[in-house]
């Protein structure tokens, strides 16, 4: 079971992994925007924030460029981000898992050897509209992207902060 933030024992990081196929486009987007927003909120002490794929493809190929240029539209670099596989290993390093699709959660469950303590979760599942992120590697379309994980960080936000999103 998550905890809300404001539950948390003071001295406790919050770790949090986003996954997704390659680890170029929503994953790393996930990453940075969720960086952003803690950063805002003057809470970024409280957090490590990472991204991995669950595939090999694109293992050390930096974002993709459309993925980044939507970054740097709202002020937000990733410079220095190259893509890496998740481990088995990460399952024990991070307190939450989060896939950007259904087929991404199968390929982690996969990966960790199952989920035993309910960490590997859906950012959609954060927002009112439950589902899978659109994926802009096969849509073209970083704007509705960008819009999904938006939602989705700051509903996982809002989660920890324990406020009610409308």
């Amino acid at each position: 079971m998550l905890v809300p933030y404001n539950k948390l024992n003071v001295n406790m990081m919050i770790k949090i992994l986003f996954v997704c196929h390659g680890n170029i486009c929503r994953s790393p987007m996930a990453e940075f925007v969720m960086k952003d927003l803690v950063r805002k909120a003057g809470v970024e002490d409280r957090f490590v924030i990472e991204s991995a794929a669950t595939s090999t493809e694109e293992i050390g190929n930096e974002v993709y460029p459309p993925a980044k240029r939507k970054l740097a539209e709202h002020g937000i670099g990733c410079k220095g981000k190259t893509a890496r596989q998740m481990t088995r290993g990460d399952y024990y390093r991070f307190d939450l898992l989060i896939g950007m699709d259904t087929m991404n959660i199968r390929n982690m469950t996969r990966i960790c050897g199952g989920d035993p303590e309910g960490k590997i979760q859906m950012l959609m599942d954060f927002t009112k509209r439950p589902g899978d992120v659109a994926d802009p590697w096969y849509t073209g379309n970083f704007e509705a992207t960008w819009r999904d994980v938006l939602e989705g960080c700051e509903g996982l936000l809002a989660y920890y902060s324990n406020k009610k999103k409308d």
